[in-house]
């Protein structure tokens, strides 16, 4: 039995790590698997690329950023596996939902809401001298930043509002105490300030881009050369997990694993509604149906492809962020090519085959 510690952080799309660990399927891949809980995505970089942890699951565009070494001691990573699709949605605070229903004479605003509605509640504040709207996401390198500055630049209103980073679980309360005004976050942190009746969902990262990786494996690309054998077992094990959550009735079950306290902490009622499709509006409003809310597996597996057109289309989001200008072109490339690798992908389809035709 090969040990290893893998990270995660509390959010509803660690269901497969979870999984994978009450179901046995780690044990099943000779594989004595510590989940380890981190509270920011910081830490978790810091403790993979230090070695404190063997692998972890990680925001899709975190890998690249370590292998480029932005932000970071350059660290070169590997994606052997997608963890997840979507999952992501932005919420607000009472207070600019009440100012977005006011500034547009609504009585309730549509989903997902276009920038234009913020545009205007931006302009009527510039005019009257108020502070600079405040919205969280979770990580410099992350879908949650790149999905926000996709909708607010779609209006051209990126630099009248300040972006900021704050924990995911630390989202709800931070909207409740007046910190922030909005947060782009994943479950269960959205269903959580909707719950306590502190905030407003506008739109899931579903209405932005569609299908495309959140989360990921990742592993330092030395503890790949060191351990290929125990990678690829791992990476089996969590696309076993990965397509036993395709089935509805099962995510209620991962839901209540989920709740437990060495995992996200939080009642089934938060955890459970992004994972049946149900992105929660608000406390008056009906749930909005969203069948991908969170992906899982699908298309025969191939959703947890690591693909080379999915890193490309993660660095071209950082390339517009302006997080990549001092990166050569083949510099960029060559990390999308070593840190992507469908062709492990490949050995872990077929590691699970051979072991199916055993059984």
């Amino acid at each position: 039995m090969f040990s290893m510690s893998v990270g995660f952080i509390p959010l509803t799309d660690a269901a497969p790590l979870v999984v994978a660990q009450h179901l046995g399927i780690f044990t099943r891949y000779g594989l004595d698997v510590r989940l380890e809980k981190q509270n920011s995505w910081a830490t978790l970089r810091d403790k993979l690329q230090a070695g404190l942890l063997n692998a972890a699951e990680l925001l899709a565009p975190m890998p690249l950023a370590s292998t480029l070494g932005l932000a970071s001691k350059k660290t070169p990573m590997i994606v052997p596996l997608v963890l997840s699709q979507n999952g992501n949605a932005f919420t607000v605070s009472k207070r600019l939902h009440y100012d977005l229903l006011t500034c547009h004479r609504l009585s309730e605003l549509p989903f997902p809401l276009p920038a234009k509605a913020l545009a205007e509640v931006v302009k009527m504040r510039k005019e009257n001298s108020l502070q600079k709207l405040r919205f969280a996401t979770v990580f410099p390198y992350s879908c949650h930043q790149y999905q926000l500055l996709d909708w607010l630049g779609s209006e051209k209103i990126v630099d009248d509002v300040e972006l900021l980073v704050i924990p995911p679980s630390n989202m709800a309360e931070s909207l409740e105490n007046g910190s922030i005004d909005g947060f782009c976050v994943g479950g269960p942190w959205n269903a959580k300030a909707v719950r306590n009746n502190v905030g407003v969902s506008l739109f899931s990262s579903y209405d932005i881009w569609q299908d495309k990786p959140e989360k990921v494996l990742g592993v330092s690309d030395s503890f790949y050369q060191q351990y290929p054998n125990e990678i690829i077992a791992l990476g089996a094990a969590l696309l076993d997990a990965c397509e036993w959550l395709q089935h509805l009735p099962n995510r209620f079950e991962a839901a209540r694993w989920l709740s437990h306290v060495d995992y996200l902490n939080e009642p089934v009622e938060v955890i459970a509604p992004s994972l049946i499709g149900s992105c929660l509006r608000s406390e008056t409003q009906d749930p909005v149906y969203i069948p991908h809310y969170n992906r899982f597996s699908g298309d025969e597996a191939m959703a947890n492809c690591p693909t080379t057109e999915s890193a490309k289309f993660l660095a071209d989001k950082m390339l517009n962020a302006g997080q990549l200008t001092s990166l050569s072109v083949e510099q960029i490339e060559q990390a999308q090519k070593s840190t992507f690798r469908p062709d492990i992908f490949t050995q872990i389809q077929a590691f699970r085959n051979n072991r199916k035709a055993q059984l």
